[in-house]
């Protein structure tokens, strides 16, 4: 492996919701630029779920024998501090510290959970009509997963002046919508906080920045919804749907050592479906 891949070399990764789809991509990304990584699911199990794998352990393995890593697996429910704090005590224990965060925990999924129809998807799911244990649910699930993790590791990130984070916004945190509209709430949400904790973060050299991306195909996302089955495919226009590799590609260059300048951002990665200001 040269050693331009090699540039996380020595990092630690914690990735949540990485179990699959856009954060399993993301965890890969990084553990093949040498960064040791922590893989997070809701449970041991949870990239079963659409047929990703039969474990966190497996997965975790799996990764390790590829690049040469740590992979550690831990799972819980990030909605809860405890939890947090559990999985936080767990990776100082194995890895000393954490460099890098990425939230990539969230999706739109309600109270019923992924079993639901359209695989999670709130029923009534507007502005009015939603239920409130939904709206609850998508809140709590996008928004104070992230709110908790970032509080849980950026007081380490404070005291050695130096860590990045990433958190994984939506375009649709960008717009006014008539659907899903508890999840676009909660992206944009998540977008003005990752703008004011980079702004508490700036003098001690962290960085915080948000990956908004459009539609992007995974296997939840192909069983929450109707699609255009030709437009999954990458050809040459960009009037088509992103791929999972296409937000890690952007979330191993912001951890870089060449995004070091760059915080406080909302980086929409959408094939220009949003092409205005943010």
């Amino acid at each position: 492996m040269s050693q331009k891949k090699l540039h996380l070399a020595g990092k630690v990764a914690w990735v949540t919701g990485s179990s699959r789809g856009i954060g399993r991509a993301i965890l890969t990304h990084l553990a093949k630029a040498g960064a040791n990584v922590i893989i997070h699911g809701s449970g041991p199990d949870s990239p079963r779920a659409f047929n990703e794998g039969e474990s966190l352990q497996a997965i975790a393995h799996g990764i390790e024998k590829e690049y040469g890593v740590t992979c550690l697996p831990v799972y819980g429910d990030l909605t809860q501090e405890s939890t947090v704090q559990h999985v936080v005590a767990q990776i100082h224990d194995k890895l000393n510290q954490i460099d890098i965060l990425v939230n990539c925990a969230g999706g739109d999924i309600g109270a019923k959970g992924l079993q639901a129809s359209l695989a999670g998807k709130p029923e009534k799911n507007d502005a009015i009509f939603i239920a409130l244990e939904d709206i609850r649910t998508v809140l709590d699930r996008n928004l104070m997963t992230c709110i908790l993790c970032c509080r849980a590791v950026a007081p380490e990130m404070i005291v050695r002046k130096s860590g990045k984070i990433i958190n994984i916004g939506s375009i649709a945190g960008s717009i006014g919508r008539e659907h899903a509209v508890i999840y676009a709430t909660a992206k944009a949400a998540v977008h003005a906080y990752s703008r004011c904790l980079a702004t508490q973060l700036r003098p001690y050299n962290v960085n915080v920045n948000v990956v908004a991306p459009g539609d992007i195909v995974t296997e939840r996302w192909k069983a929450s919804r109707s699609y255009d089955r030709q437009k999954t495919e990458i050809g040459d226009t960009l009037d088509r749907y992103g791929h999972p590799e296409e937000i890690a590609q952007v979330v191993e260059f912001l951890v870089s050592q060449h995004a070091g300048y760059i915080s406080g951002q909302v980086l929409r990665v959408d094939g220009c479906t949003q092409p205005w200001p943010a």
